[in-house]
């Protein structure tokens, strides 16, 4: 919640409103049920069943913000290729097999194979248990989803293709939350799969970590990296007129408290930034933003990488993760942790307190509004540490309560590695210097916890999202073909 210039308090709708999320591509969810059609005439009864249990699952997968492709349901496998190549066609993130009765792993190979899409195989019987005193052979064939798990299981490790299910009856709500996991891991794969990462200016000399062959990341998401330079922002800067300038500064005035260090030349200079961001953002589709420019003794490029923080937290709040220091990597962590749920703030060790046994990180520079329990400030810093430049940050807590961290890792080989922790932010003392700063209890030695974390190669930075997410990320890794590492 921030308060306005008046002491009136905005809410987090009202925020909401104030800063309307960017919209992306839904995530595109595939539906197909099946099974073996040679039971049909034998037990007239089962199939209509199997039918309803169907429309079951169909509407409770368009419950989860994502469009369905449901190809209904497939009795053999020349179905099952048919089912297929409409499921290639609708380019899914993810494809629900529903296993409702026993059927043929020749009957859904084709659907992995042929659509290059990760499969989810539920089977979801339609109680907790049969009436065995009642069932005849046909009810008992409305429980039968599972028998076919294993085969399905088989084929699919011998055809190379990665195999997950997940099994239990058909309103059973730990079963459901198991498969909105998974869901919530297709949302990721469907955003980094489709996001345009803008990486604007040039590398923090000596931070070997945070260098990125930027073909790794459409080579390993089929994202697309686009190369800027800061002229590109200072084109769209150059066009920013007084009015839209004040426009923003009165934004800014109801999404933050403004510390009395806060120079009005410096916070118009930082809201004419955050206009020319915007319209960067847009003329180039981004999802992400990772930045920085050394500058020299204030001339135009080094003011312009000074007065981002205003106009890229503002970004982050709506959806669009941006990062400091060239962070390309972090960026992606930023929108994987956004696409769950959990917003992601921008993080970095910034010391141990070993007497309350609590890591004290965050980080100068953008931050997420929406980790906050407390109004976001923005205060006046003539220096920035390590950077060149003077101009407005923002400052702010994170909640207390549990949080994930979530960090990409390049390996030796190249490859791209998720890295996440789970640890609970808990009050205390925090540093009034211009950043987003939490204090994070992970159950351990801080000394031994640095240690373990850094063991993991997970870089200098990485994103910091609310709630304990990751088996999310495991889920999503999975998904997206790389690994997880957790501490």
């Amino acid at each position: 919640m921030a308060t306005t210039a008046d002491g009136t308090a905005v809410t987090t709708a009202a925020l909401h409103e104030l800063l309307p999320p960017v919209t992306r591509r839904r995530t595109r969810i595939g539906l197909v049920a099946g099974g073996l059609g040679t039971y049909w005439p034998q037990f007239p009864g089962l199939l209509p069943q199997l039918r309803e249990s169907a429309a079951y699952v169909a509407g409770r997968l368009r419950q989860m913000d994502a469009d369905v492709t449901d190809v209904g349901f497939i009795s053999d496998d020349r179905e099952g290729a048919q089912a297929a190549e409409t499921l290639r066609q609708a380019d899914c993130d993810l494809i629900v097999l529903f296993l409702t009765t026993y059927l043929t792993s020749s009957m859904v190979l084709p659907i992995a194979q042929r659509t290059h899409t990760p499969v989810l195989v539920i089977d979801l019987q339609p109680s907790e248990r049969m009436d065995h005193a009642r069932f005849d052979t046909g009810a008992w064939l409305a429980y039968c989803g599972q028998c076919p798990v294993p085969e399905v299981g088989n084929v699919f490790r011998r055809a190379g293709i990665p195999f997950r299910s997940v099994s239990g009856w058909l309103r059973q709500e730990p079963a459901w939350r198991r498969i909105e996991q998974w869901i919530r891991a297709a949302h990721v794969r469907a955003a980094l799969r489709h996001a345009r990462h803008g990486l604007m200016g040039h590398l923090y000399p000596g931070m070997l970590d945070v260098s990125t062959d930027l073909t790794l990341l459409p080579a390993t998401f089929g994202s697309h990296v686009e190369v800027l330079e800061f002229d590109d922002l200072r084109h769209r800067v150059e066009q920013v007129s007084e009015a839209e300038t004040r426009e923003r500064m009165a934004l800014a005035r109801r999404v933050f408290t403004l510390h009395d260090s806060v120079a009005e030349e410096d916070f118009a200079w930082g809201a004419t930034v955050s206009v020319a961001l915007d319209r960067l953002v847009a003329d180039f589709g981004l999802d992400t933003l990772a930045y920085y420019h050394r500058g020299l003794d204030g001339e135009l490029h080094e003011r312009l990488g000074a007065g981002m923080i205003l106009g890229a937290s503002l970004l982050t709040a709506r959806g669009v993760p941006a990062a400091g220091e060239f962070e390309l990597r972090t960026s992606v962590a930023q929108l994987a942790t956004h696409c769950v749920g959990g917003g992601g703030s921008f993080t970095e060790i910034q010391a141990l307190d070993f007497e309350d046994g609590v890591v004290e990180m965050g980080h100068d520079g953008p931050g997420h509004l929406a980790v906050g329990s407390h109004d976001p400030l923005l205060r006046g810093l003539g220096v920035y540490h390590g950077k060149r430049g003077w101009g407005v940050s923002v400052e702010c807590d994170v909640r207390p309560g549990p949080v994930t961290l979530l960090g990409l890792g390049q390996d030796a080989d190249g490859t791209l590695s998720f890295v996440t922790c789970e640890g609970t932010v808990v009050p205390g003392p925090l540093l009034e210097i211009g950043n987003t700063t939490s204090r994070v209890d992970f159950g351990r030695d801080p000394g031994e916890w640095v240690d373990a974390w850094s063991a993991t190669g997970v870089g200098h930075h990485w994103s910091l999202a609310l709630g304990h997410h990751t088996a999310d990320f495991r889920a999503a890794a999975s998904l997206l073909g790389i690994g997880c590492r957790t501490v």
